[in-house]
């Protein structure tokens, strides 16, 4: 396979990886090809300069409240403690509780909270036989039925399990319209005291944290590409749910006050942190996707922040002059089935995937001004739609700095580990 050369990379201009001159992105472009000249695609890079910049802006948004780092959007245990070591991050948002174990075991942090509620009866085993794990760990509960389900496991002798009330952060502005994802049944107020009196009377857990994810606001681009329309109605929507929300939680957690010492009350994602963080309701905000930069964070007005992670596919096919053919592709990332959760050819300049064909299992055609340049074996550099899932597609992520590899680091995949419950 012919290798790509190592070239002399021009100086780039503006933000580390905004890519907003044209300079900046073809140097990119050279710097990765140089840099990972001795890899065979598909292998997967992070920009260390565009990392850390986003890890900084992101504290910055966050205005003096910590940061808890969305471990689903990194999936990476070398990436986690470098962000943890950093100022402003504190504790780990785990997106299971067999995940929370390994990461409290292995060292990472000392503070997880499980994002979901989990039915996985081992782990809950497991966290109730391990007092390390128990005083490290926070489980999610929206439901006296999970309660149950921990106490059909876990013996009556056991630390208390400590857990977060999930409170429904989706918006309602008249009956039988709902705008947010479907999460947790506790909505209201009298819903939040309901559930944290359930708790309090219950021996053998200790109600520390309400949670409460916006995300319609967070999780939302509010400004589409080319849908200036679109943009406008989100926009309106997100400014309502958000005065709701900040009164609503305000009160819910006011009312949780009444049945336990609270810990943490978490808020937000990548695409609010700036506007959670000002409720002052919220104690701490989670971000994890502003990391990577994934295409789906394109489409935000506040803030768009550097594209950082990446994966590399060989050019196999020329089928004709203006077509250039990858093998591979198919990265497809979660969610509604269409075109924004297909991965993005972003280097070379200039190249699209095929509608009729897409991004697929064994190979990928692309066509547009730049595949007339391509020849085979040299690189097409693809962002992913959605940040931490690009990491289930490859064992090691290739840290980048300047114009060097400078450390291999394994993903949960590399390390054997899949987590799904």
């Amino acid at each position: 396979m012919a290798r790509p050369s190592a070239p002399r990379y021009p100086t780039e201009t503006g933000d580390p990886g905004s890519g907003t001159a044209a300079v900046s992105r073809a140097a990119r472009r050279i710097r990765y090809d140089a840099a990972t000249a001795a890899l065979d695609p598909p292998f997967a890079i992070v920009d260390r300069a565009a990392f850390d910049a986003n890890a900084a802006a992101l504290v910055e948004r966050a205005a003096g409240k910590p940061i808890r780092v969305a471990s689903k959007s990194v999936r990476c245990r070398s990436l986690l403690r470098r962000l943890l070591a950093r100022p402003g991050w504190r504790g780990v948002m785990a997106y299971s509780l067999p995940e929370a174990l390994w990461l409290v075991a292995t060292g990472v942090s000392d503070d997880v909270l499980v994002g979901y509620p989990t039915a996985h009866r081992k782990a809950i085993a497991r966290l109730a036989a391990d007092e390390t794990a128990a005083t490290a760990i926070a489980i999610m509960i929206d439901d006296v039925a999970q309660l149950d389900l921990v106490d059909s496991v876990a013996p009556t002798r056991r630390p208390p399990i400590r857990v977060c009330l999930d409170l429904d952060a989706s918006w309602r502005p008249v009956p039988g319209v709902h705008l947010g994802v479907r999460r947790s049944p506790v909505h209201s107020p009298r819903d939040a005291g309901a559930l944290a009196a359930a708790i309090a009377r219950r021996p053998g857990f200790r109600l520390v944290g309400v949670m409460a994810y916006e995300a319609q606001i967070a999780g939302l681009g509010d400004a589409p590409d080319g849908q200036p329309v679109r943009g406008a109605v989100i926009r309106a929507v997100q400014a309502g749910s958000r005065a709701e929300l900040i009164a609503r939680r305000a009160a819910a957690v006011a009312a949780v006050r009444e049945h336990a010492a609270l810990e943490l009350v978490n808020g937000g994602g990548t695409g609010s942190v700036a506007t959670t963080a000002a409720d002052p309701a919220v104690t701490e905000v989670t971000a994890g996707s502003g990391l990577f930069a994934p295409t789906l964070f394109d489409g935000y007005r506040a803030w768009r922040p550097a594209p950082c992670a990446f994966f590399a596919l060989p050019v196999v096919r020329k089928p004709s002059r203006s077509t250039a053919t990858v093998l591979g592709g198919g990265w497809i990332a979660s969610g509604p089935a269409g075109a924004s959760r297909l991965p993005t050819p972003w280097l070379p300049e200039g190249l699209r995937l095929v509608a009729a064909e897409g991004a697929g299992e064994v190979q990928t055609p692309l066509v547009g001004p730049g595949a007339a340049g391509l020849r085979i074996g040299d690189r097409v550099w693809f962002r992913h739609a959605k940040a931490g899932e690009l990491c289930e597609h490859v064992d090691t992520l290739h840290l980048v700095d300047g114009p060097a590899s400078v450390e291999a680091m394994p993903t949960y995949r590399g390390e054997g580990q899949a987590f799904t419950g």
